[in-house]
């Protein structure tokens, strides 16, 4: 690889892994070209891309980026063969891996990055498969704040209906 490639290449994967607010390293060596393959294109179909690149590459696009990223606790993870895994959701990479090595050994997690929180190991992955994507936490937020209406009307209707029995049964118990 040349020097013009190189910076070519630190520059595409500083604009991605920049950009990009949750991404996996992983470690996906060992595994066969169709399970490569298998793993890939289920990356694919629940919108995971997929990159494997040097860590000496990974690094350089990383140590160019704001230090308030955190970013530095990845440095030492990156040894080895490592799998970039770039994802609009938190917990999707997490899920995967979780569901392919069901049948397979690998990939292992080397580390995640979410939010500026880097969690290192594979026994993180446990813990990343629980965590809540935006969405979810919107939708939990909604429900919360619709739930005291709805206690509220509830009550209203509640006693409308039992103002009414109790009127009924007076009105029974004088005839």
């Amino acid at each position: 690889m040349t020097r013009e490639e190189k910076t070519a290449a630190i520059a595409v994967l500083k604009e991605e892994l920049g950009n990009a607010p949750f991404f996996y390293l992983a470690d996906s060596s060992t595994l066969t070209v169709d399970k490569i393959n298998k793993f890939r294109r289920l990356c694919f179909q629940n919108d995971v891309t997929v990159k494997v690149a040097k860590n000496k590459l990974i690094q350089k696009a990383l140590e160019g980026e704001d230090e308030s990223k955190g970013y530095a606790a990845l440095f030492d993870v990156l040894h080895g063969p490592t799998t970039i895994m770039i994802s609009s959701n938190p917990k999707t990479p997490a899920k995967l891996i979780t569901e392919f090595r069901k049948s397979e050994e690998k990939p292992i997690l080397k580390a995640a990055y979410i939010d500026a929180t880097v969690f290192i190991g594979d026994d993180q992955l446990s813990t990343l498969t629980k965590i809540k994507s935006k969405d979810e936490i919107i939708g939990e937020i909604v429900t919360l704040l619709q739930s005291p209406a709805r206690n509220l009307a509830g009550l209203i209707t509640a006693t409308g209906s039992k103002l009414a029995g109790i009127v009924k049964t007076l009105e029974e118990r004088s005839e």
